[in-house]
């Protein structure tokens, strides 16, 4: 198959982490032709939907993932398939970038589904399950998040379409920057907050599940580091090897069906504890530290998933 991935710069990636590159690797094993695009060089032009890119060969050498041709101009339909995988902030160029993948999608597979990654940021999907999620606000009124804080006492407080734990505050109930902290957010977006009730759980680490088709297939577990609330790797978090407890798997057989029927073939979700605090549809990660732990191979997994949806 023709694979198109539309993705932040290919140049930068980390060889021995990033989800993209393993995604890439395994495309490439499986025979199929890889081309490269970043979502800036993504075009409506004379009636069709173009990207200016490379035809691209992934390698395991650390500080140069990738060969790349000459650039070129193609026309998106002509390919089977287009991963979505440039990084958050889920902002105004990437919904647009969204609403041009429909236009091709679903004569070109585009994974995952872009109508439906538009339509349920991670942060507002899991509004969908509120028996499985902590007390939770959606609020730009600091008055809303006032009284969410008087009641719970101990909050996480952090932008609603951030990423990589960006932003995230946790204000316990001797904390007097709530006022502060709203000021300087409203400063600079028009974004509302998400606010959480504290899960005392995070210490012993946040789990991020992989599911495929909507069936999870393992998890890492995420461990802050020392002093750190946050548990984001991009920030320090140490992954560990975890199993899935029967708590994990109640929680994805809830949400699997709805995950697998619109289209998000590749998706990872977050538990502290008992509790889902996040889907992640955009550009899931997680691929290789599982790998890694649990001896399987994940990118096959979604392989397989993608060749039977082309038939």
């Amino acid at each position: 198959m023709k694979i198109a991935f539309q993705m932040d710069p290919i140049g930068t990636v980390d060889i021995d982490a990033d989800s993209s590159f393993r995604l890439a690797e395994e495309a490439q094993v499986r025979g199929h032709r890889l081309f490269y695009y970043s979502p800036d060089k993504l075009a409506f032009q004379d009636g069709k939907l173009i990207a200016r890119g490379h035809k691209m060969e992934v390698q395991r050498v650390a500080g140069n993932p990738a060969i790349l041709g000459a650039e070129e101009k193609v026309t998106l339909e002509d390919f089977d398939v287009i991963w979505l995988r440039q990084d958050p902030p889920f902002d105004m160029h990437y919904i647009t970038t969204t609403h041009l993948l429909d236009m091709v999608h679903p004569k070109t597979l585009v994974v995952n589904d872009p109508f439906w990654v538009r339509n349920y940021p991670e942060k507002l999907l899991v509004l969908n399950f509120p028996t499985l999620t902590p007390p939770t606000t959606i609020a730009r009124d600091i008055e809303t998040i006032r009284a969410f804080k008087v009641k719970h006492k101990d909050i996480i407080l952090k932008p609603l379409y951030g990423n990589g734990g960006s932003g995230v505050f946790r204000l316990d109930a001797n904390d007097r920057n709530l006022s502060s902290l709203h000021e300087l957010f409203a400063s600079f977006s028009r974004e509302p907050l998400i606010a959480q009730k504290f899960l005392p759980d995070v210490s012993n680490g946040d789990k991020r599940v992989i599911l495929v088709e909507g069936k999870p297939v393992g998890a890492i577990n995420r461990i802050p580091a020392k002093g750190e609330t946050r548990s984001n790797m991009h920030v320090g978090g140490r992954p560990e090897k975890v199993g899935l407890t029967q708590r994990d798997i109640e929680i994805c057989h809830s949400i699997g069906p709805i995950l697998r029927e619109k289209g998000q073939i590749f998706v990872g979700i977050d538990i502290i504890g008992d509790y889902l605090t996040e889907i992640n549809l955009t550009s899931p990660t997680g691929i290789q530290e599982l790998e890694k732990f649990n001896d399987i191979n994940v990118a096959a997994m979604v392989w397989v998933a993608i060749e039977k949806r082309r038939g």
